[in-house]
């Protein structure tokens, strides 16, 4: 089993202006440059409460269930459900992950929305969100690095809450990673605190595929993220 953390500065991470406002829906409104002004303040002030980590662990004992759409990891299964799976179904190893921006974010953020700023305060949960899936975007960069010299290639990453797999297997996950993994901690209803972190599975081996664009494969149609994923392509 091979692991790997990494803590991060808001500095290292590319997290745009255009992708908050994009995800705000004011990309053709006469009220643009003021929104620009507030989330440029906002990205400044979320540089410091952040506190940005990701680490990965490397698991060989994996068997893929095609009948019954399942990982097992360890003896521990996962229903995944068939888009996930279809996308793993040639793994030989599979890395459990998980990131976070750290608790300073999301409570700043509550603190502001409490305070009678909901749009200043929902700027900053934004931003939180999209620290922690830049701060995944370059721990899943440093795998495909560190496994491409042998030829091996990665999946894109899969999350419990996704695709039909159930939130509930993050209790699973977790009991693959050692106690306060990344200082993360769930509740009884698998919701992870700090509240922006993230967590999942890639999948590894000689012929496996990554896909740039995947949101065609989720059936989460409303998804804030397919529409600002579309708008970048």
């Amino acid at each position: 089993m091979t692991n790997r953390k990494f803590q991060y500065s808001f500095n290292d991470l590319d997290v745009k202006i255009s992708d908050v406002e994009s995800l705000l829906g004011y990309n053709e409104t006469s009220e643009r440059e003021m929104i620009q002004s507030l989330i440029e303040e906002a990205i400044q002030e979320a540089a410091g409460y952040c506190s940005i980590r990701a680490e990965y662990r490397i698991f060989k004992n994996v068997i893929l269930d095609d009948r019954n759409k399942a990982i097992f990891i360890n003896d521990v299964k996962f229903d995944v459900q068939k888009i996930i799976f279809n996308q793993m179904k040639k793994s030989e190893s599979m890395a459990v992950y998980v990131s976070t921006a750290g608790a300073g974010i999301g409570e700043r953020s509550r603190e502001i929305m409490m305070g009678g700023d909901p749009l200043k305060g929902y700027i900053l949960d934004i931003i939180g969100s999209l620290t922690v899936d830049a701060a995944s975007d370059l721990m899943q960069s440093d795998l495909a690095a560190s496994l491409g010299q042998s030829g091996i290639k990665i999946t894109n990453r899969f999350s419990p809450g996704h695709c039909g797999w159930s939130v509930a297997d993050q209790h699973k996950l977790f009991m693959l990673m050692p106690d306060n993994f990344c200082g993360i901690s769930l509740t009884g209803s698998a919701l992870m605190e700090p509240i922006k972190s993230t967590s999942g599975f890639i999948g590894i081996g000689e012929h496996v595929k990554y896909n740039n664009y995947i949101c065609s494969y989720c059936d989460m149609k409303e998804c804030a993220y397919r529409e600002l994923k579309d708008r970048n392509q």
